[in-house]
């Protein structure tokens, strides 16, 4: 009120047009400021609804000019008009002034009628709580990261425009607020935004809509964009649409200040079990989540998708990662029942990208049998795949050891597509029953096919690199996002609450 009170004093000889936001429409909501300087205004102009809103503060013999929706300009116009004859105006608008409001017009027209008629009004601005504010307030805390503004109305905005800023905020994770998403003529466009944020974002992400916030007719709605029902919404209604973070808890939304996880406790309850490499590793996959296509994928496919990227820093590895449904989770049950005992690779170099104290941990040992003495013998023997040579591979011969001795071992491969080959021949033929497969040999002679071969086992959890792409340090990194998928709780906001 002192600030208000010396600019009162200051400018009073000024002519000046003074631009409040009223907020949303209780009258608690109206900031000290607003009320002092309409209980000083000689004039007040506004959109008629309004003034219900304020009718407690105007000063006796204040002249209360309203009009009709979609008259902002005859609004700005005649607050200039009485201000040029030394009159105190006040232009409201609901919520803040500056947001959709009257003021970014007022500033237009001051800079219209300077250089037209070299006149000078001075222009104060004062802020208001915003819809999207009020409506937040109301649904926990949906706005805590950042976060954007889209108006749906195409009366002053084309919506080839509006319609590329939906797109922008949908791909860039923001956090949205949808102002003026539905009028009588305007009923198509609310179902156009649904559909272009669900390209993007997770059908599960959090969406809450308030309708006349702060007033007495309130409703106050949670849902998901994939529930989401444009039919339950009028043009009294602001909607807040989470980013990938947001999560409900006890019915409200929260939406994280950070992308970067609370790190999980340790079993006996003090600090942390994540190493620091391992946070930083984590906070890598929470970005490379913010920056995937998708956002809707199944938390098994999505962490081996995170591992492999974060591996190879090559986001085509979205386009060509493939797990059977539930392979993730199915083959991290089969290590907790202890049925998964022995990993089995093509080449030295998988082994020793497993992790080390995984293994120990959960008492599963990795094996490669291509430095095996008795590889050498059996690549005597004839392979059953024509074109790879009169006898077989190193690694073929080393995936026949391995069978016989661990013919239901988990099968990683990521470097000879012959080694694959030759398992999916030998679980043809009875001899080998994988608890599941990890597909990611590289090259370009029989790579492909290889990968092919894999798929009719339905019976057997698979992860497949498709196509050329592969190598070690993938099929590693992929048993390594089996090995640890009980670390997946770190993607899940709000855990432990």
């Amino acid at each position: 009120m002192v600030i208000w009170r010396i600019f009162r004093n200051f400018a009073d000889n000024m002519k000046k047009i003074i631009v409040a936001g009223i907020g949303p429409g209780s009258r608690e909501d109206i900031t000290p400021a607003v009320m002092e300087a309409v209980r000083e205004a000689d004039a007040v102009v506004g959109y008629k609804y309004y003034f219900q809103f304020i009718e407690p503060y105007v000063k006796p013999g204040c002249e209360c000019i309203d009009t009709g929706m979609k008259r902002e300009r005859e609004r700005a116009e005649q607050a200039f008009e009485l201000a040029e004859q030394g009159k105190t105006v006040v232009v409201i608008s609901s919520g803040d002034a500056g947001i959709y409001g009257m003021a970014p017009l007022i500033y237009e027209m001051r800079c219209e009628r300077l250089e037209v008629r070299g006149e000078r009004i001075d222009i104060v601005v004062l802020p208001g709580i915003s819809a999207f504010q009020k409506a937040a307030s109301l649904l926990g805390a949906p706005i805590g990261h950042d976060m954007c503004i889209i108006s749906l109305s195409d009366l002053m905005t084309p919506w080839e425009v509006i319609e590329r800023r939906i797109k922008a905020a949908a791909v860039g994770d923001f956090v949205t607020a949808v102002y003026n998403p539905k009028s009588h003529g305007r009923y198509w466009q609310l179902y156009r935004l649904q559909e272009l944020f669900l390209k993007h974002r997770s059908a599960d992400t959090p969406v809450g809509y308030v309708r006349q916030a702060g007033r007495e007719e309130q409703e106050v709605k949670v849902t998901t964009l994939g529930a989401f029902d444009p039919e339950d919404i009028d043009m009294f209604t602001v909607i807040l649409i989470g980013n990938s973070q947001s999560y409900v808890a006890e019915g409200k939304i929260i939406t994280p200040r950070g992308y970067s996880l609370t790190p999980a406790p340790s079993p006996n309850g003090e600090g942390s079990n994540y190493s620091k490499g391992q946070s930083i590793m984590m906070e890598s996959f929470h970005t490379i989540a913010s920056e995937l296509k998708r956002q809707d994928y199944p938390l098994g496919h999505l962490w081996a998708l995170l591992h492999a990227i974060h591996t190879t820093a090559d986001f085509d590895m979205e386009r060509i990662l493939y797990t059977d449904d539930h392979a993730v989770e199915t083959l991290y049950d089969k290590v907790k029942d202890g049925s998964l005992k022995t990993i089995v690779t093509d080449v030295t170099m998988v082994t020793s990208g497993i992790r080390k104290g995984a293994l120990q941990r959960l008492g599963i040992e990795a094996k490669c049998y291509l430095s095996d003495p008795r590889v050498a013998e059996l690549t005597k023997l004839p392979s059953p795949w024509e074109g790879v040579g009169v006898g077989c591979t190193r690694t073929q011969a080393g995936i026949r050891l391995a069978v016989e001795e661990h013919p239901d071992a988990l099968f990683a491969f990521g470097n000879a597509p012959t080694a694959l080959m030759e398992l999916c021949d030998l679980i043809r033929k009875g001899k080998a029953h994988p608890v599941g497969i990890i597909a990611a040999p590289v090259g370009f002679v029989h790579v492909r096919e290889s990968k092919h071969m894999v798929k009719p086992f339905k019976d057997i959890p698979k992860i497949i690199i498709e196509g050329r792409k592969g190598g070690s340090n993938l099929a590693a990194t992929l048993c390594n996002a089996i090995l640890t998928f009980d670390d997946v709780a770190g993607l899940k906001p709000g855990r432990d609450l």
